[in-house]
């Protein structure tokens, strides 16, 4: 079990008491909202721009086991602010920067040298996160380059980690083309230069992608990608490995997290069938195959979700795993992030989630239980429940109180180096 702790929660509950007293008092807010959306958005010959603000503070504490390391305490305040140009001659661009601020530092952001305490990869740092020129002018497409933010499907393989304080951005060159009149096609096409991590690492890549959705009318979507990653830092042999070559396909419905395809007013249901093969490729100097399953089925009723899932990451020998580097892994194997690398002998996780709105939706709970073990089953990785709950305050405004705690299991040793573990999250957000 977690080891005893002191309490740190006066001053991240009363932050957010603050903010939700704020943001309560509708009437007045309300017009004070406006005022700001009219101030931050501007017309200039007719089209638009904008300047984007959004602040996120959060408190994350992580308890784990007496010996392994101290307990973590973070309290962070993260902003990004950002300019968008109007749009000229089917020209736009964009500017934003991000910093992230540490108010106290007993915790392992990994770039602070606090290694005592447990990781809360959040680090005092301030940085370019995006800048880029989009064109516009050809029909149907898309064309952006430059530092950039890519979300791809549910973002395993190509994300932001956008759970993270700083975020991953993109030095890259991305052909959206989107032709709803033809079989409701969507396809991304890119060549990603720099990858410039949530951690403020920069690592060199060359890495072609593609990825290509087509939509089933109210059926879902059939999803295709290739994804080619070739990691170029030769004095950084370790990064070098991560690179790969993936090639995949997805039928899911549906893409937001309370979706489905009706049966009728009350009742519906999701699904996700993925198979995704990986192998070595490029600076990777080992030899491996791996693929991928990743399976959902699931229903709602009376606007309540129920989900049944697995997924697969398959081991390859030592050190050999099939992997995500750029994938928004936090949203996967629990959010205690155990398992944020693929263990050698890979990782077979069965999980259930239930999602529950209240307030139209302006108020969600949310829970996760995991039951994680080697690719085969044989070895048991341990269990984790998961809790969230999020309050919205409309489109601007938003709380949230978050939970995980992981059981190591009995073979844990066959698994990345594990043990209990219990983190705890509060967190309130402004957008605009």
């Amino acid at each position: 079990m977690p080891k005893q702790q002191r309490s740190y929660l006066s001053a991240p509950l009363s932050a957010a008491a603050l903010l939700s007293m704020t943001v309560v008092s509708a009437p007045a807010l309300a017009g004070l909202t406006q005022e700001i959306e009219d101030a931050l958005n501007f017309y200039h010959y007719g089209h638009n721009g904008a300047i984007k603000f959004d602040l996120n503070y959060r408190y994350e504490n992580v308890n784990q086991d007496a010996g392994l390391a101290e307990t973590a305490n973070a309290n962070t305040a993260r902003l990004r602010l950002g300019f968008l140009t109007p749009e000229f001659h089917d020209f736009q661009a964009y500017a934003e920067y991000e910093g992230n601020l540490a108010m106290q530092d007993d915790y392992n952001s990994t770039r602070n040298f606090n290694t005592a305490f447990s990781t809360v990869a959040d680090p005092d740092l301030s940085e370019l996160n995006q800048f880029w020129v989009a064109y516009t002018g050809i029909a149907d497409n898309v064309i952006k380059v430059g530092r950039q933010r890519i979300k791809l499907d549910d973002d395993r393989f190509i994300g932001n980690v956008g759970w993270r304080q700083m975020e991953t951005t993109y030095d890259a060159v991305l052909l959206t083309h989107a032709n709803q009149t033809l079989f409701g096609l969507v396809a991304n096409a890119g060549y990603i230069g720099t990858v410039q991590t949530f951690t403020g690492l920069t690592e060199h890549i060359e890495a072609p992608i593609l990825n290509v959705n087509y939509k089933m009318g109210d059926y879902g979507n059939l999803v295709g990608y290739g994804y080619w990653l070739d990691y170029t830092d030769i004095n950084e042999p370790i990064t070098m490995e991560k690179s790969s070559q993936t090639y995949g396909l997805r039928a899911t419905c549906c893409a937001k997290p309370l979706e489905s395809f009706k049966l009728s007013d009350k009742f519906g249901v999701v699904y996700t069938a993925e198979w995704s093969h990986q192998s070595d490729y490029g600076h990777g100097a080992t030899p491996y195959d791996a693929d991928r399953i990743n399976l959902m089925g699931g229903f709602s009723a009376y606007n309540i979700m129920f989900q049944g899932a697995m997924e697969q990451l398959d081991g390859s020998g030592l050190n050999k795993t099939f992997d995500t580097p750029l994938g928004t892994n936090h949203a996967f194997q629990g959010w205690a992030d155990l398992f944020l690398q693929t263990p050698a002998n890979g990782i077979r996780d069965v999980f259930g989630t239930v999602m529950v709105p209240f307030q139209r939706g302006d108020l969600v709970f949310t829970g996760v239980y995991h039951d994680s073990s080697d690719d085969t089953g044989r070895f048991d990785y341990g269990d984790e429940w998961d809790f969230q709950v999020v309050k919205k305050f409309g489109k601007h405004y938003a709380l949230l109180a978050k939970y995980a705690f992981y059981n190591a299991g009995d073979t844990a040793a066959f698994a990345a180096p594990s043990t209990d573990t219990q983190k705890l999250w509060v967190q309130g957000n402004i957008n605009f």
